[in-house]
């Protein structure tokens, strides 16, 4: 049978445009252009966006691709975390997601918390191929030490970064925050208003539906992901279809205690298919992590120092 993989791409030569914006005696910091390498993808979008910042080091370096979460202002906290990571020798490429208002098409913007299941769907291809297409620019790169890519993001990036990583061993490690698995227990326990009001299912479908994504894990345990037909698209952009292919892998998952938006459920749920990886909760709420942000600045660079070690 054909394989069943959306993130695949053809193969060819990245050609990204570099824009200096900023440059001082320590690094450089460019936007970047590049076009999209999925198969699918918004009509109007077809351009990738994101900004680079590189060392001025002579020696080959880390890099670590930075994934922001739901809304534009999620990118902000990526930038401060660039500043600390150019400081130990680690370029980092801030990738804006297919959702960020840059990339989104004119007449999808209106309707951003109204995707068509499909548009949500294309978006996390987008996302995907798109780190793995800065993987590719990368390794092209005589300043990048390929063997040391990392991906550090937050909720929404956290699962499109989670996926990467499980599909594509390149990426060396992976540090997760506010994430989890299990997309439908994700949608039926959450305690956010109009995601209850439009997505929770009454018990016995729920029930059942979770059922069958069990059976579907089982499945593709056996005969891997890219053989067995899904019965609904949406497991392939499930990170707990994934999960498991990290194992063994250096991840590091910071979760909050009151996550809103993430029930604890769905994070243990990926903490133990990914074999029960470091994790860390924070006492906050899914938009209040980053009030722990020196902390989680701290417990990141010492996962680092092992991970890159």
């Amino acid at each position: 049978m054909p394989s069943v993989n959306p993130f695949s791409y053809s193969e060819k030569i990245p050609t990204f445009n570099l824009r200096l914006v900023k440059q001082n005696k320590h690094w450089r910091h460019h936007q970047v252009e590049f076009p999209v390498a999925s198969a699918n993808c918004y009509h109007g979008g077809e351009i990738a966006r994101g900004e680079y910042f590189e060392p001025l080091k002579n020696a080959k370096i880390p890099l670590a691709i930075l994934i922001h979460g739901w809304g534009d202002h999620s990118v902000l906290p990526f930038k401060w975390m660039a500043d600390g990571l150019l400081k130990r020798g680690i370029a980092c490429f801030v990738l804006y997601l297919p959702f960020h208002a840059s990339r989104l098409p004119d007449e999808m913007k209106p309707r951003l918390n109204n995707l068509t299941p499909d548009e949500w769907f294309t978006g996390y291809q987008m996302a995907v191929t798109d780190i793995r297409f800065i993987i590719d620019w990368a390794a092209q790169n005589d300043h990048i030490d390929k063997d040391k890519i990392i991906v550090i993001a937050l909720s929404l990036g956290a699962f499109v970064s989670s996926i990467a990583m499980g599909i594509d061993p390149r990426i060396k490690a992976g540090v997760f925050i506010v994430n989890g698995g299990n997309s439908g227990k994700i949608m039926q326990l959450n305690r956010v208003s109009y995601l209850k009001k439009d997505y929770r299912l009454p018990e016995a479908a729920y029930r059942e539906k979770q059922k069958k994504y069990a059976q579907y894990l089982i499945d593709i345990a056996d005969k891997g992901f890219e053989n067995v037909e899904p019965e609904q698209k949406s497991y392939l952009i499930d990170p707990l279809t994934y999960a498991p292919m990290l194992q063994k892998r250096p991840v590091m998952m910071i979760n909050a205690l009151w996550d809103e938006v993430i029930p604890q459920e769905a994070s243990l749920d990926f903490w133990k298919a990914c074999g029960q990886c470091e994790r860390v909760s924070f006492p906050s709420t899914h938009a209040s992590i980053w009030l722990w942000y020196p902390l989680i600045i701290r417990r990141i660079n010492k996962f680092l120092k092992t991970a890159l070690s």
